[in-house]
């Protein structure tokens, strides 16, 4: 009695468990028999208890056509019976997919981000007026606080100035206007408020009975 006892581990690989072993069994009946008329019965009758095991799949477009499919590849693509449609290959089963086209983006100051790129992108577009220079300014205040979350020391405004320059190639100029960027603590200040608030509303939850 123990040494009639299977184990999955010793019995032959399953090719798509989710059909279990018995429908393997049935594949590889149909692949011995060597009569080509009983041989297509069995495939149909094996297609016929493939779609009752998905009943939800019956109304999926060209589900027949996934079982049979699915049926060639239990077999290893050894069962000869006429499909109603096109045979699969293995090359078609096995073959890699396309690489996706990745952007790469490699920005030279990775802590403004591609977003201020864009922005400064589409401000050069703009016809020169007040919305362009306010526009400008604000991308400018931007760039100032995302270089101050990068670095905590102060900058100058030239700085900014200098690498909205090189950032447009060279169409928004700054560096000879008399124009000033808000002050570093009020750039910074609504981030500490923020983080002020995050705390206190953590601390008022606890003690709070949850049901």
């Amino acid at each position: 009695m123990i040494e009639a006892i299977e184990y999955n581990t010793e019995r032959p690989h399953l090719i798509i468990p989710e059909y279990g072993r018995h429908i393997q069994k049935m594949v590889d009946q149909a692949v011995a028999e060597k009569d080509p008329e009983k041989r297509n019965k069995q495939a149909k009758s094996i297609i016929a208890v493939m779609g009752n095991l998905n009943p939800h799949l019956r109304d999926v477009p060209d589900f027949q056509h996934m079982l049979w499919d699915q049926l060639f590849i239990i077999s290893k693509f050894q069962l000869d019976v006429d499909s109603p449609f096109e045979k699969p290959t293995p090359e078609e089963l096995y073959a890699k997919p396309d690489p996706l086209a990745y952007p790469q983006n490699h920005p030279k100051y990775r802590f403004y981000g591609n977003n201020i790129k864009r922005m400064i992108d589409v401000a050069v577009q703009w016809e020169e007026g007040d919305k362009k220079e306010g526009l400008i300014l604000t991308i400018a205040n931007h760039m100032k606080k995302c270089f101050l979350n990068w670095n905590k020391d102060t900058v100058e405004d030239d700085v900014i100035f200098e690498h909205l320059y090189e950032l447009s190639g060279g169409k928004i100029n700054l560096k000879n206007s008399d124009e000033d960027l808000r002050d570093a603590q009020k750039l910074m200040k609504n981030k500490k408020r923020f983080n002020t608030n995050s705390k206190k509303s953590h601390k008022n939850n606890r003690g709070r009975k949850r049901y």
